[in-house]
């Protein structure tokens, strides 16, 4: 069972956090953890408040219906979602969440300590999301990759790379000493390799290089 107290923290309604906690317990899949949960306060009746859950895996929109008797939830996963922001008003603050399709999601009236921490968790799992792709399409890459040098040897001929390993160099498959611009390309894809710079900037620069000729 979760325990509601870490929930409070920022001054949460009580009432509906339990109530809300309570039903997002049964909602959980394996591995999945509850982050942060903000409550609605409207300015003037505050009885039935809204709440938005965050998820290592998902963001949960907990509505009550029939004069708090049932609780309607809404989830949306961190692959539909494009980006979230909020916006800070007179009365508390909206949290607006941009689908990658459809309409954007905006939640009014959200305390403004809530929201900018609602934000910063939403924001930290995006992308954390975003960097699971990318290093997924970092190994798709590296998979298919050909050594950049002509002069190389076909690529069915030379051991597939270590994973952490850049691609083939070329000083361990031709005695010939490379030319400058070989070098260049080389020490480029090695940065590209480790992450330090990314693939617009390896693409740019790699054009820029070759157009040097």
């Amino acid at each position: 069972m979760i325990s509601i107290d870490r929930f409070l923290s920022d001054e949460q309604d009580p009432k509906a956090v339990e109530k809300v906690i309570g039903k997002l317990n049964d909602l959980l899949t394996t591995g999945e953890e509850l982050l942060y949960l903000a409550v609605q306060k409207k300015p003037a009746v505050n009885l039935l408040p809204d709440s938005i859950a965050i998820s290592n895996k998902r963001i949960f929109y907990c509505e009550p219906g029939n004069l708090g008797l049932t609780m309607n939830f809404k989830d949306i996963s961190w692959k539909s979602i494009k980006e979230v922001s909020f916006k800070e008003e007179f009365f508390g603050s909206k949290f607006i969440c941009v689908p990658q399709h459809g309409e954007n999601i905006v939640t009014e009236f959200i305390p403004k300590v809530q929201a900018r921490k609602l934000h910063q968790a939403a924001n930290q799992q995006l992308e954390e999301y975003k960097e699971m792709l990318r290093q997924q399409k970092l190994e798709e890459n590296r998979a298919t990759a050909s050594p950049i040098n002509l002069n190389a040897q076909p690529f069915a001929e030379i051991p597939a790379p270590e994973p952490e390993q850049p691609v083939i160099q070329i000083a361990e498959v031709v005695e010939e000493p490379e030319d400058e611009t070989t070098l260049k390309l080389r020490k480029l894809k090695t940065l590209y390799d480790k992450h330090l710079i990314t693939q617009e900037e390896y693409e740019a620069k790699k054009a820029n290089i070759l157009d040097s000729l």
